[in-house]
C-alpha cells in the first residue's frame, strides 16, 4: 500500500506541475479596445483671421463648433472647449489642456459659453491658431492640438478622446522627429 501511495503521488504531483507550467490555459484575457482612429491634420484646414474670434478684451480666441460647443483659445496657452461633449468619458462635459495633456472634467454649466458670451461660429473645414494651438473642425470632428506637446483631443459623435494621453513626447516620437523645431 505505501508504494502504492507514492507512486500515485508522484503522478499527480508530476501532472500538477505540467498544468502549472502551461501558460495561457486556464484564463482568456478580453481582448484590449482598439486604439482610436488618427486625428485629423488641423493645420491643413484653411485659417481664419484671429481677430475675427477675440473676446474678454482679446485675452480669447472664441469660437462654436457645428454641434453647438463653446471652444476657446487663451493668449496664456490654455485651451479647451465645453458644452455637453459627445461621447466624452463619465459624461464630462469640459475638455481643457495647456500647458500640459489635455483633460476631461464635469462642471456645474457651460463654463466658456458663459465667459465668451455668442461666440462666432467655426465655418467646416477651417482653423483657427494661437501660438501653438490650432483648433479646427471638418464639419463632423473639432480637433485641438498643440504642436508644443504634441497633445490634444479630438470631438466626435463616435466618441472623444485625447491624443497621446500620457505620452512624453520628449521620449517617445515617430521616427525622424524633433520636438524642439516643427
Amino acid at each position: 500500500m505505501c508504494v502504492l501511495n507514492r507512486v500515485l503521488i508522484g503522478v499527480v504531483g508530476s501532472a500538477g506541475a505540467a498544468l502549472i507550467g502551461v501558460p495561457g490555459l486556464a484564463m482568456a484575457q478580453p481582448p484590449e479596445p482598439p486604439p482610436p482612429p488618427p486625428p485629423p491634420n488641423v493645420n491643413a484646414f484653411a485659417p481664419v483671421k484671429l481677430s475675427e474670434y477675440a473676446v474678454m478684451d482679446n485675452q480669447w480666441y472664441a469660437f462654436k463648433t457645428p454641434d453647438g460647443l463653446t471652444c476657446v483659445l487663451q493668449r496664456n496657452g490654455g485651451y479647451g472647449c465645453s458644452g455637453p461633449l459627445p461621447g466624452a468619458p463619465n459624461a464630462a462635459n469640459l475638455v481643457s489642456g495647456g500647458p500640459g495633456q489635455p483633460t476631461f472634467a464635469n462642471s456645474a454649466g457651460d463654463v466658456f459659453a458663459g465667459v465668451a458670451g455668442d461666440a462666432k461660429p467655426l465655418p467646416s473645414g477651417s482653423r483657427i491658431s494661437y501660438q501653438t494651438v490650432s483648433c479646427g473642425n471638418d464639419g463632423t470632428a473639432t480637433t485641438c492640438t498643440d504642436s508644443r506637446n504634441q497633445s490634444g483631443f479630438v470631438l466626435t459623435p463616435a466618441g472623444s478622446y485625447i491624443i497621446n494621453e500620457g505620452v512624453d513626447p520628449l521620449l517617445v516620437r515617430p521616427e525622424g522627429t524633433n520636438p524642439f523645431i516643427n
